[in-house]
């Protein structure tokens, strides 16, 4: 799940990512503001989903993934869209 805040004074967009993979210990999420290097790491709740809150600038757009257990890259379907990426596979993409 996606769930994106405007605040009519900022500049700036707050998003929830809520995710629940099977069998996870760890999930981060990558690509947001064009960084793939720092993960934002999201936290594990007693349900055993995962979540995190990250405050993007209005009118962009960003390429996102979920990288699970450091080793299984996982799309959003809660996404706006996917765009292609260069390895053959798609991002998950979120509108603001």
């Amino acid at each position: 799940m996606i769930q994106k805040t405007y605040f009519k004074t900022k500049d700036y967009c707050k998003v929830k990512f809520s995710f629940s993979p099977e069998n996870a210990e760890t999930v981060e999420i990558l690509g947001l503001n064009s960084d793939w290097e720092n993960a934002i790491i999201m936290s594990k709740k007693k349900d055993g989903s995962f979540s995190c809150d990250v405050s993007l600038p209005k009118n962009s757009q960003h390429e996102f993934r979920y990288r699970v257990n450091t080793v299984e890259w996982i799309n959003d379907p809660a996404a706006d869209s996917e765009h292609p990426n260069m390895y053959g596979g798609s991002n998950s993409v979120i509108t603001l």
